[in-house]
């Protein structure tokens, strides 16, 4: 990314480097994605931003999660199991909770089994519900990953400040609740 290789290549006594870093920042999504013409409005802007913005991040999350072999999905659905506790979560309960829909639960529940981060069991009450838990392997890896997780979110959140993030996520919740309707 542009941004980034200017940003590393300069140190904080170089103004030039500085000024060309905040020029390209004040550009915005238009100059990232090399729109020539203007948007045709400030939602869609917006909306163009929030979608760059998300795969940006999901990026540098994926290449995080790839050194203990996996998805941001997979990963996603541990932590949920983690917080459901010793008494798990039906498989559809879990799909709900998730942050990126996945149709498919199933198949993440079976790839998850397989390496012995999950286990999941017929309800006594009705078989036709599968309980998902996570495992004691589960659970090493998501505790190997906690503090990677939390400076990762600190990294990428360092330069928003905690008044501007408080502001980001009551915006987005408002884009959230009005796209639900």
């Amino acid at each position: 990314m542009q941004t980034q290789n200017l940003k590393e290549s300069c140190t904080p006594l170089k103004s030039t480097c500085y000024n060309e870093y905040n020029a390209l920042m004040a550009k915005g999504i238009q100059a990232e994605i090399k729109q020539i013409k203007p948007f045709s409005s400030v939602e869609e802007e917006a909306f163009l931003a929030i979608l760059r913005t998300s795969d940006k991040l999901q990026q540098q999350l994926v290449e995080l999660l790839k050194q203990h072999e996996l998805s941001p999905t997979q990963f996603n659905a541990l932590r949920i199991l983690r917080g459901a506790g010793e008494a798990g979560l039906p498989c559809s309960e879990i799909g709900e909770r998730m942050i990126n829909h996945d149709p498919d639960i199933t198949r993440l529940l079976d790839r998850l089994e397989q390496r012995d981060f999950v286990q999941r069991r017929r309800e006594q009450k009705d078989r036709r519900v599968h309980t998902a838990r996570i495992t004691p392997m589960g659970m090493e890896t998501l505790k190997k990953l906690d503090r990677p997780i939390e400076e990762f979110h600190r990294r990428i959140m360092a330069q928003v400040g905690e008044t501007s993030l408080k502001s980001l996520i009551r915006l987005l919740e408002r884009v959230r609740y009005s796209s639900a309707n």
